[in-house]
C-alpha cells in the first residue's frame, strides 16, 4: 500500500490542505459541547435571554463555519483520491502494455481487467476516506478527551471502561473479516472470468445449446461470491449494533453518575450535558477509525494485487538494444538460426532446431498440422515472445538488439483471429499508419480485396464497424486486417493463417494483388489449404516443432513424406496433377 500511496506527491499542497481544514472543523465540533454548556449554566440558569441569544448565535456561526470547512475538505480530498485513481490506473495500464503474451498468459485477462477496475477503486475509495479521517478520528478522540477531563475529571473514569471494551469489540470483529476480504477479490476475478468467457463465446454456447450449463457455470461463481460477501458483510454488520450497545450503555453510565455528582453539588447540569457531547465524539471518533479498519483489509488485498502486476516485468524488454539501430539502412531480410522455444510448464519444446532464411522479394509459407508450432514461429518474429535459445535475426541482426518500436515498426502483421475495433472501417485500416491518406486507405483495401463490399455498404468507408466486428462476416474481418497490414508498407509481412476465411476465388485475386504490392518485401505466410502456399517461392513443412522439409511445391512432393500427405489429403489427383 505504501508504495501506492507515493503516487499522491503531486497533491501534497491539497492534502495539507484538507488536513488544515479538518483540523479547523474538528476544533469547531469540539468548541460547540462548550458553549452549549455556556448557554445551559448561565443563560438558562440565569434567565439571561440576551446571552442565550448571543452564545446561540454564535454557536450557530461556529457550526456554519465547521460546515464550511467539513464540504471543502470533503470536495479537495474526492480531487485528490479521484486524481490518484486516474494516475495508478494509467500506470498499471501502461505497464500491461509492456507486457508480452507470456505475461497475459500468468496473470489471465480477467484478472487484470479486475485489478485495472475493482482493486484500484477500493484503493481510491481507501485514500478518499483515509484522508478525511487521518485527523478528524484522532483529533476528535484525543480533544474529547482532553476536553471530557477539563469538564470534570472525576466522571472521566467512565471512558476508561469504556474504550477498552469498544477497541476489544471492534478487533473481535474484524478479526474474523479480513481473510474474507482478500478471498472475495478471487472471487470477483472467477466471476469476471466466467462472464468474460460466456460474452466472447456466445455463438459457441448458443450453437452447442450449453446455455443451461453457462448459467449454472455462473451461478455457482456468484453465488460463491454472494456468499463470502455474505459473510463478510453478516460480520461487520454486528459491528453497528454492538457499539450502539456500547454507547447507549456509556450514555446511561454518564448520565447515572452525573446525575450523583450534581445531587452531591460537584457538578454542573451544563457541564454533564457538555461532558456527555465530548464522549459521543470520542466514541463516534472510535467508530470512524473502525470504519477504517473496515476498509484496509480490503484496499491492502487488492493494493497486494495491484503491486503483483506492477512487479512482474515483462520478459520482453529493450536493455540489449543499440542505440545506433536506426541509422542501419533495412531491407526486411529474416534469419532462424537453431531455434528452439519452450512454453512456461511444458514438458517439451514448442520448436526445436529451427533454422532457415526468408529474403526480400519472396513469399515464403509455413504449413504443418495442428500443433505444429506455425503459430508459434511468427509470434518469435514479432517478440511476443522470446526464443528459449538460437538467434532470429533481421539484416543480420539479432532482433533482441532492436527496440520493439523499431522491430514491430518493420512488421506488418495479420493475427489468425481477425480482431477489429469499434470505429470506422477507415478508421480500423489506418490503425496499420496513423497518418495514412483517404487515398492510401482506399489502394490498400482494394489491395486485400475489401472494395468490392466496403462500396456495397451505405456509407462506405464511413460504415461503423461494432465492437469485437460483430457486424461484419468472418472474410470481411480477415479482408480489412490484411488492408490494415497492408497500408503499412512494412518491410515484412506476417500472414497467421489469415486467409482462412476466403473463399477460393476472393483467396487468389488477393494473393495474386497482393504479390504485385509486396515484391520488394519479406513475406511470411502461415495457412492450413496447401493452394494458398503452392506458388511460394518457399515453403517450410512443420511436423512437431520441427521442419520437416524445405522447398518448393514439387520439390516437396518429391522429398517430403508429410508435405505430400497434407496435399494429398486437401488435393485430388487431378488438381495435384
Amino acid at each position: 500500500m505504501t508504495r501506492l500511496l507515493k503516487l499522491l506527491k503531486p497533491y501534497r499542497i491539497s492534502i495539507i490542505m484538507v488536513l488544515v481544514f479538518i483540523f479547523l472543523q474538528s476544533l469547531s465540533s469540539l468548541y460547540l459541547p462548550n458553549l452549549m454548556s455556556d448557554i445551559v449554566d448561565t443563560g438558562i440558569a440565569k434567565v439571561d435571554i440576551p446571552y442565550i441569544i448571543r452564545i446561540g448565535g454564535f454557536m450557530l456561526l461556529v457550526t456554519v463555519v465547521g460546515v464550511l470547512f467539513s464540504i471543502t475538505a470533503s470536495w479537495l480530498a474526492a480531487r485528490i483520491s479521484t486524481g490518484f485513481g486516474k494516475t495508478l490506473r494509467a500506470k498499471l495500464f501502461a505497464h500491461v502494455e509492456d507486457f508480452v503474451l507470456h505475461e497475459f498468459d500468468q496473470i489471465g485477462t480477467a484478472s487484470l481487467i479486475t485489478r485495472t477496475t475493482n482493486d484500484i477503486t477500493q484503493v481510491q475509495q481507501f485514500v478518499n476516506m483515509s484522508l478525511r479521517m487521518l485527523v478528524m478520528a484522532p483529533m476528535m478522540a484525543i480533544g474529547g478527551i482532553i476536553m471530557a477531563v477539563l469538564t470534570d475529571a472525576k466522571l472521566s473514569l467512565v471512558i476508561v471502561v469504556i474504550i477498552p471494551i469498544l477497541a476489544l469489540t471492534i478487533y473481535a470483529v474484524l478479526r474474523k473479516g479480513i481473510s474474507l476480504f482478500r478471498a472475495m477479490q478471487f472471487k470477483i476475478d472467477r466471476l469476471n472470468r466466467v462472464l468474460r468467457e460466456n460474452l466472447m463465446g456466445i455463438r459457441v454456447i448458443r450453437s452447442f445449446h450449453r446455455i443451461d450449463y453457462e448459467k449454472n457455470r455462473f451461478d455457482e461463481a456468484n453465488f460463491d461470491l454472494t456468499d463470502t460477501a455474505t459473510r463478510v458483510n453478516r460480520i461487520m454488520a454486528s459491528m453497528q449494533p454492538l457499539m450502539m450497545l456500547i454507547i447507549n450503555l456509556s450514555t446511561l453510565a454518564i448520565l447515572w453518575f452525573g446525575g450523583i455528582r450534581i445531587n452531591d453539588g460537584a457538578m454542573l447540569i451544563g457541564n454533564l450535558m457538555a461532558f456527555l457531547q465530548y464522549v459521543m465524539q470520542i466514541l463516534f471518533a472510535v467508530m470512524m477509525v473502525s470504519m477504517m479498519f473496515f476498509m484496509i483489509p480490503r484496499a491492502s488485498a487488492s493494493a497486494t494485487r495491484i503491486n503483483e502486476v506492477l512487479d512482474l516485468m515483462p520478459m520482453v524488454n529493450d536493455h540489449d538494444a543499440l542505440l545506433t539501430v536506426k541509422d542501419t539502412e533495412r531491407i526486411g531480410l529474416v534469419e532462424f538460426r537453431n531455434v528452439f522455444f519452450n512454453y512456461t510448464g511444458a514438458e517439451k519444446p514448442a520448436l526445436e532446431r529451427i533454422s532457415f532464411r526468408a529474403a526480400p522479394g519472396q513469399i515464403t509459407a509455413i504449413i504443418g498440422g495442428t500443433g505444429a508450432g506455425k503459430s508459434t514461429l511468427i509470434n518469435l518474429i514479432s517478440r511476443f515472445y522470446d526464443s528459449s535459445s538460437g538467434s532470429i535475426l533481421i539484416d543480420h541482426m539479432d532482433i533482441r538488439e532492436l527496440s520493439q518500436e523499431e522491430l514491430r515498426s518493420m512488421i506488418g502483421y495479420v493475427p489468425q483471429k481477425a480482431v477489429l475495433f469499434s470505429g470506422t472501417i477507415a478508421d480500423n485500416i489506418r490503425y496499420g499508419k496513423e497518418d495514412a491518406t483517404d487515398e492510401e486507405i482506399r489502394h490498400a483495401a482494394e489491395v486485400a480485396q475489401a472494395t468490392e463490399f466496403i462500396d456495397g455498404m451505405q456509407d462506405g468507408m464511413d460504415t461503423y464497424i461494432s465492437q469485437g466486428g460483430t457486424n461484419v462476416s468472418g472474410g470481411q474481418k480477415q479482408r480489412l486486417s490484411i488492408a490494415r497490414a497492408i497500408v503499412r508498407r512494412p518491410l515484412i509481412y506476417l500472414f497467421d493463417d489469415s486467409f482462412s476465411a476466403l473463399d477460393f476465388t476472393t483467396d487468389a485475386k488477393l494473393r495474386t494483388a497482393l504479390k504485385a504490392e509486396t515484391n520488394q518485401s519479406t513475406v511470411l505466410i502461415v495457412a492450413q489449404r496447401v493452394s494458398t502456399i503452392m506458388d511460394a517461392d518457399q515453403i517450410i513443412v512443420l511436423d512437431d516443432g520441427r521442419i520437416a522439409g524445405i522447398g518448393k511445391h514439387q520439390e516437396l512432393m518429391n522429398t517430403c513424406t508429410v508435405y505430400r500427405e497434407i496435399v494429398t489429403s486437401q488435393l485430388s489427383e487431378e488438381e495435384i496433377a
